[in-house]
């Protein structure tokens, strides 16, 4: 047997092998579903991480995409609590967190996918970034969870540079459902330039049945179409 050979033959050489096919878009389809099988046999840590990896690319067709992304999700879900740490690893470094987020929900509490939340979001900022898709993901995701960690957490990234940043940290603080952020949201009803933005913000007041702190006339000028303020100040739908 010559020395590939052998590699291949012990336990990390196999690990090794099949991970390669996994995380490869371009392997061909029966060898990627041998290694996810294979994979998932194994059962370890570091062969779930190997498996973790065919969430970071599609393929074609859509049905086999689909299949393969299934079966590891049962896969790695099925593993227990064996799988929490790669996937929190995994939630780390990946652009995407919605397979690894869903397959966490499956193995630990709420208040454990709030911590890995607001660990994800503590590494990111309000400045301008090339693609902000994973810091709008956590933010929509955070909309499912209410504690003052995640009101301390949201509140800063009301002023993100991105206006659908701002868009889904306005709907995270309003799901919040506290008279400090309602201040907030008002502060930030007057300077926001985005429609839809000071549209979420008066729907959630409306949602909260919060009354809308400031000076009435200059709320006025940024009613967006479609809403007004009644007597009392509260803002309704016309």
């Amino acid at each position: 047997m010559g020395i590939f050979g052998f590699l291949k033959s012990t336990p990390d050489g196999a690990l090794k092998k099949h991970a390669a096919r996994v995380a490869n878009k371009r392997s061909q389809a029966q060898d990627r579903w041998e290694s996810i099988q294979a994979l998932t046999k194994m059962g370890t840590p570091e062969s779930i991480g190997a498996l973790l990896k065919r969430f970071t690319f599609r393929v074609d067709p859509s049905i086999t995409d689909q299949e393969e992304k299934d079966a590891v999700f049962q896969s790695i879900v099925a593993s227990g609590e064996t799988a929490v740490q790669p996937i929190l690893a995994f939630l780390q470094s990946s652009e995407s967190i919605s397979w690894p987020l869903k397959m966490l929900g499956k193995l630990v509490g709420s208040e454990e996918v709030e911590r890995a939340l607001l660990d994800l979001l503590s590494t990111m900022d309000t400045e301008y970034e090339r693609d902000p898709q994973k810091k709008i993901q956590v933010l929509s995701a955070l909309e499912d969870h209410v504690s003052t960690q995640v009101f301390d957490a949201v509140r800063p990234f009301l002023e993100d540079v991105n206006e659908t940043t701002r868009f889904h940290a306005v709907g995270a603080l309003v799901a919040q459902n506290q008279e400090e952020g309602a201040q907030a949201l008002s502060e930030l009803l007057l300077r926001e330039e985005s429609v839809r933005v000071r549209a979420r913000i008066l729907d959630g007041f409306i949602e909260r049945n919060w009354k809308l702190p400031g000076p009435r006339a200059e709320l006025l000028e940024k009613l967006p179409t479609g809403y007004a303020l009644d007597s009392s100040g509260n803002p309704r739908r016309t």
